[in-house]
């Protein structure tokens, strides 16, 4: 196996939320492809907050492209100057108004979907989380935080009563994989 060359690219368009670029590859076997679309994005940070009675932080926001409201775990983008861990105690804070004096524990990296994107999202568990401060919400959002107990979150993703990306899903598993070892 042998990566594409690209050959060239263009810029669609760049906005502050992500670009879109296009490029002209040529395979291995000879092939050339002449718009290749990748969305480029900065790295995303999430994670499954804990309460110390096992009740699991969630927000519920409207999500335009899937014209629904959805229960999701906290998540965001990296800053340009912040580590993943304190993007992703700044995005808990910010949104829920959650905090916790423990270290946040990285679960995993992977990549989102690397036939389209660039970007990673960076999973944590944060554990003996407390209410310590109100939202702080961006003009453009609107969460409301629900408690829901960590064995219930589980029974709703598998009735599909939590409708959400996969990231909450693959997360979940995560934790109660992490859990169950310890």
């Amino acid at each position: 196996m042998k990566k594409w060359t690209k050959l060239e690219s263009t810029y669609l368009y760049k906005t502050p939320f992500g670009n879109l670029r296009s490029d002209k590859c040529k395979l291995p076997n000879g092939n050339i492809i002449e718009n290749y679309y990748v969305s480029e994005f900065s790295n995303w940070v999430n994670a499954v907050v804990l309460t110390d009675d096992m009740k699991v932080v969630l927000v519920k926001q409207y999500r335009h492209a899937g014209d629904d409201f959805f229960l999701e775990i906290p998540a965001g983008i990296i800053e340009a100057d912040e580590t993943p861990e304190e993007g992703i105690l700044r995005e808990v804070r910010e949104e829920t108004g959650y905090i916790s004096n423990t270290v946040p524990i990285k679960l995993g990296e992977f990549y989102v979907n690397p036939s389209t994107q660039n970007n990673k999202v960076i999973t944590y568990l944060i554990k003996n989380a407390i209410k310590g401060y109100d939202q702080d919400l961006d003009e453009n959002e609107d969460i409301e935080i629900v408690l829901m107990d960590f064995i219930e979150m589980g029974k709703a993703i598998k009735n599909n009563k939590i409708k959400t990306q996969l990231f909450t899903a693959s997360a979940y598993y995560m934790v109660k994989d992490f859990l169950s070892t310890k």
